[in-house]
């Protein structure tokens, strides 16, 4: 078998593992998310399970990274679930999440719930875009504008960036914890838009990506602290 069938062959068998139902020459691929195989585990646990009547997949910490203690300002362990073999530069992320806070999470724990893009090798270091759930229909205004939010780790943590920049990397969307939300992004070179709920307007737009106008890497499942995510339903196509 010549080494271009070998590479055809292995990235068929990720992605029908993981549900993929349209061609891989077309460059669109579908991942239902209704197994684990093929998903690269970073500190969480990944289920099949069925939430609010659709399929899915369930992540949650692991106990351990649960635990850990960090102060607050200080980044705690990353929480992914990672495809394997898909890569990504520029291209539109299409996926159903949705989040809440962990029983007995801390106080502050929003359901942190969301997709990161260009992940590298050490599963530290992406972008990423994501929701607080329970901040989309809060009593506090400053809270409603905290729902969606952008980062860049390792160096561009929320706390970072709401510092240095106030409202720059994060808006208002409306949300309901715990439900199924359809999230798009679109990511063509140092340039990013987050879409909610098919609406036509983004609403969130990043400009200034930090991993730059050539950055490229791994798309993952990501959660925050004192979560439970579901996601169902990913695809990933060219950019036009």
């Amino acid at each position: 078998m010549s080494p271009t069938w070998r590479c055809m062959v292995r990235v068929c068998t990720v992605a029908i593992s993981l549900g993929f139902s349209h061609s891989v020459l077309a460059q669109v691929q579908h991942f239902r998310l209704d197994s684990v195989d093929g998903l690269r585990l970073q500190n969480v646990v990944a289920q099949p399970v069925t939430h609010q009547g659709r399929k899915g997949i369930r992540i949650t910490a692991t106990s351990s990274a649960a635990s850990d203690a960090f102060a607050p300002g200080q980044l705690g362990p990353e929480l992914l679930a990672s495809i394997r073999g898909l890569e990504v530069s520029n291209g539109i992320i299409e996926v159903e999440v949705a989040g809440a806070p962990a029983p007995g999470a801390d106080t502050a724990a929003r359901g942190f719930v969301g997709i990161a893009f260009r992940v590298q090798p050490d599963q530290k270091t992406y972008d990423a875009f994501y929701l607080r759930p329970t901040n989309g229909r809060a009593e506090n205004q400053e809270r409603r504008n905290h729902s969606a939010q952008y980062i860049s780790h390792p160096d561009w943590p929320w706390f970072r960036l709401r510092r240095e920049t106030p409202s720059r990397y994060e808006s208002y969307v409306d949300l309901v914890p715990d439900a199924w939300t359809k999230i798009r992004i679109e990511v063509r070179g140092a340039r990013a838009r987050l879409y909610v709920n098919d609406q036509p307007q983004p609403t969130l737009i990043v400009n200034d990506l930090k991993s730059g106008a050539s950055g490229k890497g791994g798309v993952a499942l990501w959660i925050g602290p004192g979560t439970i995510g579901h996601f169902r339903d990913l695809t990933v196509a060219p950019a036009n």
